[in-house]
């Protein structure tokens, strides 16, 4: 029960000495999440009161079903807009039936996810690599930035996420901006970011929110043209039955998928980095899905959009104390507390304050850092980026973070059917074979040619196995009279790999060259053993190391290892 519901590790045995950061930091979080939850309703094309549903139940259930015990689950900014891209597409924001496609979404992203971490599906999310992850979140923060300026400028713009589209159409309204607004929202922006550098716990958005609502009130602002949130709800999210409707989820599930996809990348990534700090807990990447997923299944019933693990609030939940998933309780039941007494507080609140927390949100988002990073160290990733980060600002959110899951298996079919292969060389004055690439000063055989092929032997990589050697002997200054292959870095070997291995003997001895295998592992040799490659190519062809085979090659009766090619697990 406790690899289930993680919860009853920590709860029965909890320590009171955590009690106070746990306080502490669930009431940090959950004043940050008052005006971050419903800045990224706004963004998911919500009501801002769908933020705050959304920073309840779903909060409660990760605490129980979570490993993590820093991680802040809840409304972000990258999911919201994922949800806007998605749900837009066949239904008005702001509408009922958008907002039930929007609760269904969190249902179908819950059971997606769930599902995954049943069925031991956590591996999946290695199919995302880091750089595709980057070029996606780089992409979609400056389309996030983008979509606030609806807001910023207080200007209607139509629902896009096509960037030269809005700032064709916001250049068209330039004349329409209202000043109050542009102030409002540019000096909130300011003033989050002065008050982080000031003192990074401080609740700078909180202060913002609650500083441009007395100025709306107190200048009646909401007359001149500044749009606010108006009438807000009050009470806790009553449960609701989930529309099931085939067509609507049809429609959903690419959308469902990329975000289950996404959120969980976003949230296993914090939730490690928090995990590498505190050694007392063990997290399960399995055990998250199910914990994400039943947060946002759970949610769901009580109208909420889907939410995952952010960045920001668990930093601050860490920094804070954070010790156990208390803390994530306690966020949510000031939430609680919230939606029963201070809703109405909110009506005066002006959509371009919101406007401005999510563009400092995003800001992080954008990682320049990186981009130069990839540059420096690897060519090949940064391509990987620009292409995804392109295919994501200029098509679309579905079809970039498509474009990168299927680059990053490409890119991964590519690697593995293209290894690495060195050609090796004895270092002078020692029995050390090393790349001569790497180290020029190595002394070699004109007849001899010896190379390590640094990959598993299968299907996907047997022909460049075999173009490679040739290759190799054709470079080579005087016919060959020996091929030692070591292979101590090939883990396995598949029947494609038996075969072409076999193709390559036959091929040697034809032509008079003499074939050696160095360091085989125990598991290839076990392969080797069953498919008779051993005796066909003889056991007295095989070595623990080059040295041996190199002195065979040079004529010295040099016996192998006594019966190194049958030590078997058989």
């Amino acid at each position: 029960m406790k690899n289930f519901i993680p919860l009853l590790s920590w709860l029965p045995n909890y320590d009171q000495a955590n009690l106070r950061g746990d306080i502490s930091a669930g009431l940090t979080v959950g004043v940050m999440l008052i005006p971050q939850g419903m800045a990224y309703a706004m963004l998911a094309g919500l009501p801002p009161i769908y933020g705050l549903y959304a920073s309840l139940v779903p909060l409660f259930l990760y605490a129980l079903f979570g490993t993590s015990r820093q991680l802040a689950v809840g409304p972000v900014a990258m999911v919201a807009l994922m949800v806007a891209a998605g749900v837009g597409t066949i239904a008005e924001p702001g509408t009922d039936a958008y907002i039930a496609y929007a609760i269904l979404l969190a249902f179908m992203v819950g059971m997606i996810q769930l599902s995954m971490g049943l069925l031991r599906m956590g591996f999946l999310v290695n199919f995302l690599s880091h750089p595709v992850i980057t070029g996606f979140t780089s992409a979609a923060a400056i389309i996030i930035a983008f979509s606030q300026l609806q807001h910023l400028l207080g200007i209607p713009l139509p629902q896009t996420n096509q960037i030269h589209e809005i700032v064709s159409l916001a250049i068209h309204e330039l004349e329409a901006v209202n000043i109050p607004t542009l102030l409002l929202g540019g000096s909130s922006i300011a003033g989050i970011l002065l008050l982080k550098k000031w003192k990074k716990n401080f609740p700078a958005q909180l202060f913002v929110v609650v500083l441009g609502i007395l100025v709306v009130w107190l200048f009646g602002l909401g007359e001149q043209g500044v749009r606010i949130v108006g009438d807000v709800p009050d009470g806790l999210p009553a449960f609701t039955k989930i529309d099931i409707d085939v067509d609507s989820m049809h429609a959903l599930l690419p959308i469902a998928l990329a975000i289950s996809l996404v959120s969980f990348m976003e949230s296993i990534a914090v939730a490690k980095a928090m995990a590498q700090r505190h050694r007392n807990y063990k997290l399960d990447s399995n055990q998250e899905l199910i914990g994400l997923g039943a947060a946002n299944i759970g949610g769901a019933f009580f109208q909420s959009f889907p939410v995952t693990g952010g960045f920001s609030r668990t930093a601050v939940n860490d920094q804070a104390g954070a010790k156990t998933g208390l803390a994530a309780i306690i966020s949510a039941a000031l939430i609680g507390i919230t939606l029963l007494f201070l809703t109405p507080l909110f009506s005066n609140l002006p959509n371009a304050i919101l406007a401005a927390i999510i563009l400092v949100a995003v800001f992080g988002l954008i990682d320049i850092k990186e981009m130069k990073f990839l540059w420096h160290t690897k060519r090949e990733d940064f391509a990987m980026f620009a292409v995804t980060f392109f295919a994501t600002l200029l098509i679309g959110i579905e079809e970039g973070i498509a474009t990168g899951v299927v680059l990053s298996l490409v890119m991964v079919v590519y690697r593995s059917t293209r290894p690495h292969v060195a050609v090796l060389g004895r270092l002078p004055d020692t029995n050390t074979y090393r790349n001569i690439k790497r180290f020029p000063q190595v002394i070699q055989h004109d007849d001899l040619l010896i190379l390590r092929f640094d990959s598993q032997l299968y299907f996907a990589n047997v022909e460049y196995f075999k173009e490679i050697l040739q290759k190799l002997e054709e470079e080579k200054k005087a016919p060959l009279k020996s091929v030692i292959i070591d292979a101590a870095s090939m883990s396995s070997i598949d029947t494609s790999g038996i075969h072409a291995l076999k193709e390559v003997i036959d091929d040697y001895k034809e032509r008079g060259i003499t074939l050696y295998l160095t360091g085989v592992i125990g598991p290839v040799r076990d392969l080797l053993k069953r498919a008779d490659i051993i005796h066909y190519l003889g056991e007295e062809h095989f070595f623990l190391d080059i040295k041996e085979a190199v002195t065979r090659h040079e004529g010295v009766q040099i016996a192998p290892a006594k019966d190194y090619a049958l030590q078997t697990s058989e």
